[in-house]
């Protein structure tokens, strides 16, 4: 049955989502977060094969592997990816919409082009969930084909858009994959197991200028083609 209330309360659950790089201290209940996953969990997985395994982390923790992975970012660097989530040679439009993501939220935080100090701080702060009291890290087993990444995708999908209805912020974050090892190290992490991804779950700090950022998107028509209509 067509229900107004209900499509614009989903649509504004979709649609307000932002990447939320600074989060309050504010602590989110283990019970909200087992609720949230609940709802993702009902996403499609090809024959209900369902992909995903989830680290919630909070606490003693979550400040654990950020120590670990932080400090593995300001020496030696990154562990390497499993997997190309971008592409290995850029060209347009996805290097025009990459530039001007980095060139945006470098302004709203007064970083300039050639310091790559605060680059690297900046970059840094994925890996403390950006003061989230929540970090997810999501694994998939190695067996499992590459189609399974677009049901994963559905199920991420699903736990932000939650998230939202129940007034919290997210950030989906590749970069996680990038410490792999470290990850592997200090959660216990099986060698079958492939990290997937991180996201960190709060309250956005709506007084930080990076939260400022709004990214854009290409309309409809530019991304479809329309037959039969």
């Amino acid at each position: 049955m067509y229900n107004p209330i209900a499509i614009a309360q989903v649509d504004q659950a979709i649609t307000s989502r932002r990447s939320i790089r600074r989060f309050l201290p504010k602590p989110v209940p283990k019970k909200t977060v087992e609720e949230l996953l609940a709802v993702a969990a009902r996403a499609p997985s090809g024959t209900n094969v369902q992909p995903w395994k989830v680290y919630a982390l909070a606490g003693h923790a979550k400040d654990a592997l950020c120590a670990a992975i932080l400090d593995k970012h300001n020496s030696t660097g990154m562990d390497g990816r499993e997997f190309d989530y971008y592409p290995t040679q850029w060209s347009d439009p996805w290097l025009s919409r990459r530039r001007k993501i980095g060139l945006d939220l470098y302004g709203l935080l007064g970083i300039g082009k050639d310091d790559k100090a605060r680059m690297k701080e900046q970059t840094g702060r994925n890996y403390l969930f950006f003061d989230a009291p929540v970090g997810f890290i999501f694994t998939m087993d190695r067996q499992l084909g590459r189609g399974m990444f677009i049901d994963y995708g559905m199920f991420l999908g699903n736990l932000m858009t939650a998230a939202r209805a129940r007034g919290l912020d997210t950030c989906a974050q590749a970069a996680f994959a990038d410490y792999h090892t470290t990850i592997r190290k200090i959660l216990g992490i099986p060698e079958n197991e492939l990290v997937v991804c991180g996201m960190s779950l709060g309250y956005a700090d709506n007084a930080a200028p990076e939260n400022r950022l709004e990214t854009e998107r290409e309309p409809v028509q530019n991304f479809t083609e329309f037959r039969g209509f």
